[in-house]
């Protein structure tokens, strides 16, 4: 098992699709979490993920739930074929000193999540102004008392628009703003996600060297794709609010993660950690499961199997 030599391009590739179909399939669900995860006490615009996506649909009609999506679709090939070709490169050659232990399984998770930043950072950053956009607009309508006097309502920015503002501004640096809390969120994600899925996925194999039905592959990743995503929600919730460039004039500013948890325990209580765990449940479960089988299908190496191959 340790001899088996990985085709990192394949990898790549799998990860690549596995990401776009899934992010196409939970999009809306994802922008119910950045809106709830904004919400500060005083400025409660939604009470649930379905008044969130209700709500949305009326003020900016149907595809106004998928707004960012442009720069997840975009984005989000590169970020899933980091993240899951990272975590199968570790493991492989982990392995190839004996047993691939848990600790060995965790320390291949924790190499996933650091490389993965790289490109979810900007991501995350571009995806959450469009996202929230349609939150502040519609506090401007609904709820003028929270939104500073003499504020002009302005068109929302395209993801080029923003780019741009922020390069200008602050320079590569402010694509990156947020890094601290995406690292300590997608570090300890990737800990706990892969060895999980890993054990689960190996529990409903047919044999000893047998692969696992695709099936019992979506199933594990959707559990352990939950489980990671309701542990480190509360560090979402820093990032979400950390990265978050627009604010009504009720809502709180931060300078840092802790800056951060201390202004969110202060005026909302520890429960405001949790806010939008549950459409982050959703999102994160079907987004892996849907991952997991795709990259277990192996169709990056179906693909790379009608390209001509060198001679030896």
């Amino acid at each position: 098992m340790a001899d088996k030599q990985i085709s990192l391009p394949a990898k790549l590739i799998n990860g690549g699709i596995a990401g776009l179909i899934g992010v196409t399939c939970v999009f809306p669900i994802d922008l119910a979490k950045t809106r709830l995860q904004n919400q500060q006490n005083g400025s409660r615009l939604y009470t649930s993920m379905s008044d969130c996506l209700i709500k949305t649909i009326r003020s900016e009609g149907y595809f106004g739930m998928y707004r960012g999506a442009a720069v997840n679709l975009t984005l989000v090939t590169p970020e899933k074929a980091i993240k899951l070709a990272a975590n199968d490169f570790f493991r492989h050659h982990l392995s190839k000193d004996g047993k691939l232990t848990l600790f060995k399984e965790m320390l291949a998770g924790c190499g996933a999540g650091t490389c993965q930043v790289i490109v979810t950072t900007p991501m995350e950053m571009l995806k959450i102004q469009l996202q929230d956009a349609g939150r502040i607009a519609a506090q401007r309508k609904l709820m003028p008392e929270t939104v500073a006097a003499g504020t002009v309502e302005t068109k929302s920015p395209t993801a080029m628009q923003l780019t741009r503002e922020l390069l200008r501004e602050k320079g590569i640096a402010g694509l990156y703003k947020g890094l601290g809390a995406t690292l300590l969120r997608d570090v300890p994600f990737s800990i706990i996600y892969f060895p999980l899925f890993a054990n689960l996925n190996e529990l409903g194999k047919r044999g000893a060297d047998g692969p696992a039905p695709f099936y019992v592959s979506f199933i594990s990743g959707c559990l352990a794709g939950s489980t990671a995503a309701v542990a480190v929600n509360p560090v979402d919730v820093i990032k979400t609010r950390l990265q978050s460039l627009n604010r009504g004039s009720t809502e709180d500013t931060y300078s840092g993660v802790t800056d951060c948890i201390r202004k969110i325990m202060r005026n909302e209580g520890p429960a405001a950690f949790l806010k939008g765990a549950y459409c982050r449940a959703l999102v994160i479960a079907p987004l892996f499961g849907i991952a997991q089988v795709v990259y277990f299908l192996g169709v990056g190496e179906f693909i790379l199997s009608f390209l001509p191959k060198k001679d030896n």
